[in-house]
């Protein structure tokens, strides 16, 4: 991945360097969707971030003036259904888009600068036309987050799906709101602000 800068932030692929921050908001995940990312060592995390190191799908959000590990980006371009896609060589032009952040870097305005930047990416120098972000209903601020960069809710999955276990041992199944944006949308609105 190019390595992208914002006004505070670095978003640019991992590092060996990224071990300690990645376990520091991976060991208790704040949501039910990052359990089964959980990571309980450091060495763990060391591995994890070598994977990652040459895998675009997951960006290192970083301080700028420090390079501190804050949090993550992540995302994949949707794939084709071979059997009815009419255009075999060409790529989808959807993307689907989450985020990971440490706690203790809340409420500063970092998840959506990072995020706006990704998405600028995204549409302007990627080709994506559309993108969208499933949220648990409970996620307040992930759906506030995904609100104020433009996307729309476009509906509510019932007990979409399960990601932890009931007391009783059976699956605990989630409701999962998709929100999404088009290119279009998010150019209309780069122009009225």
């Amino acid at each position: 991945m190019q390595t992208l800068e914002t006004n505070r932030l670095i978003l640019r692929n991992f590092t060996v360097t990224d071990a300690a921050g990645l376990l520091e908001y991976t060991a208790n995940p704040r949501v039910n969707c990052f359990m089964d990312q959980r990571i309980l060592t450091l060495e763990d995390a060391e591995t994890e971030v070598a994977k990652r190191s040459s895998d675009d799908s997951h960006i290192a959000v970083c301080l700028k003036d420090s390079n501190e590990l804050i949090g993550e980006l992540f995302g994949m371009r949707e794939d084709r259904d071979s059997d009815t896609d009419t255009d075999k060589d060409s790529n989808s032009d959807t993307y689907s888009i989450g985020w990971n952040f440490n706690g203790r870097y809340e409420g500063k305005g970092y998840a959506s600068e990072s995020a706006n930047a990704f998405i600028e990416n995204l549409f302007m120098e990627q080709g994506i036309r559309r993108l969208y972000a499933y949220v648990e209903d409970d996620n307040f601020r992930s759906q506030k987050l995904c609100e104020k960069l433009g996307m729309r809710r476009e509906g509510l999955f019932m007990e979409f799906i399960s990601f932890v276990k009931n007391e009783d041992g059976t699956p605990k199944y989630e409701n999962t709101y998709q929100y999404a944006l088009l290119k279009k949308e998010w150019l209309a609105q780069r122009e009225s602000q």
